[in-house]
């Protein structure tokens, strides 16, 4: 099994996750996308992990990036590559650069759509020598087919597939680890479904 990602080699890549793409997504819930996503976002920050968020002509139908990035990451937010118009971001200088610039090799990437703007990134950095793991659930496209057809094409070049709870997971490595505590809380309050506390937990609690 290769190395598994860790906070200090990984970078956390988003791309287009802005109001008016986010709309095209049909193959997964645009709600848990978005939750998904933002959590992400946090779990991030909260590791230390470098953030690049990138955006596709903001003042367009594409709308602006989610604005609750402003909140959440706001560095990455402000520090955002807005394309004007170049559908595979890695065609963007300021895009690779700033990439580059973090000094991981292992680059968690997402984008809105899976089907134009994760792709050709996803396989170009693999390409340019990087380990990429897509996150398939902050992704999405519009039409099943097309999803499948990414999919597949990215697999095929080398890109390693994840989604947001196996990359934090693989990530921490250790839950009890100073890392485990702080994204525990939002893995199951932001990520997770609902968990019933054990009686055994109620039962002390009652003790209390």
């Amino acid at each position: 099994m290769p190395a598994p990602f860790r906070p200090n080699d990984t970078a956390l890549v988003l791309i287009d996750h802005q109001v008016g793409t986010m709309q095209l997504i049909k193959t997964l819930d645009v709600t848990d996308v978005k939750r998904f996503t933002l959590a992400m976002a946090k779990c991030a920050r909260l590791l230390g992990m470098p953030i690049i968020l990138t955006a596709d002509q903001e003042d367009h139908i594409q709308g602006p990036l989610l604005p609750e990035f402003a909140d959440i990451i706001p560095e990455a937010y402000a520090a955002r590559i807005n394309r004007p118009g170049i559908v595979n971001a890695w065609d963007d200088a300021r895009f690779v650069a700033a990439i580059e610039k973090t000094g991981c090799r292992n680059l968690l990437m997402a984008g809105v759509t899976t089907d134009v703007c994760l792709i050709f990134p996803a396989i170009s950095a693999v390409e340019a020598g990087y380990r990429v793991q897509a996150m398939l659930d902050i992704s999405g496209s519009p039409f099943v087919v097309s999803e499948e057809t990414a999919r597949n094409r990215m697999e095929r070049a080398g890109v390693e597939f994840t989604a947001t709870n196996t990359a934090i997971a693989e990530l921490v490595q250790d839950w009890s680890s100073s890392d485990g505590e702080k994204l525990l809380p939002t893995l199951f309050q932001e990520i997770l479904p609902p968990v019933h506390a054990p009686l055994a937990a109620v039962a002390a609690g009652a003790r209390h």
